[in-house]
């Protein structure tokens, strides 16, 4: 009499966990800059609305003991933000730091930072201290 197969054997399951791992080997360092980029991005969402605040000041005429954060509509810490500065800007309208946001996040993202700068012509541009691949289109990293 002839018995059928009931099951998989031994080495078919240890193939089907050893696929498994190597998918989640290489998926998990994905998700991980993945996870971290994002805490980049909501990190500048968090200090990029105080831009048009800043903008306004500075046409208005503002005195430097203005550009606080809580006149630029800024709280001092933010869930991505450990602290959030802000720096009035030169007589011509141009600050290197104008806004800068010290940053909490996983791995290399804690610590780091972001800083939105302002030219004199009122053009605004973003740097941060995170490496590239994690860094917001508009911003460049190290």
């Amino acid at each position: 009499m002839k018995r059928n197969q009931q099951g998989f054997t031994l080495i078919e399951l240890m193939i089907v966990v050893a696929i498994i791992g190597i998918l989640a080997a290489v998926a998990l360092p994905a998700y991980q800059d993945y996870t971290q980029k994002s805490q980049v991005s909501t990190a500048l969402a968090e200090i990029s609305a105080a831009r048009s605040a800043y903008d306004v000041a500075f046409s208005e005429g503002r005195a430097g003991a203005f550009f606080t954060n809580a006149n630029l509509g800024l709280a001092a810490t933010t869930p991505r933000c450990s602290a959030v500065t802000v720096n009035a800007p030169a007589a011509d309208g141009a600050q290197a730091t104008a806004l800068q946001c010290t940053m909490i996040g996983s791995g290399t993202v804690s610590g780091g930072t972001i800083t939105l700068s302002r030219t004199a012509a009122g053009t605004w541009t973003c740097a941060t201290s995170v490496a590239q691949k994690l860094a917001p289109s508009t911003c460049t990293g190290v």
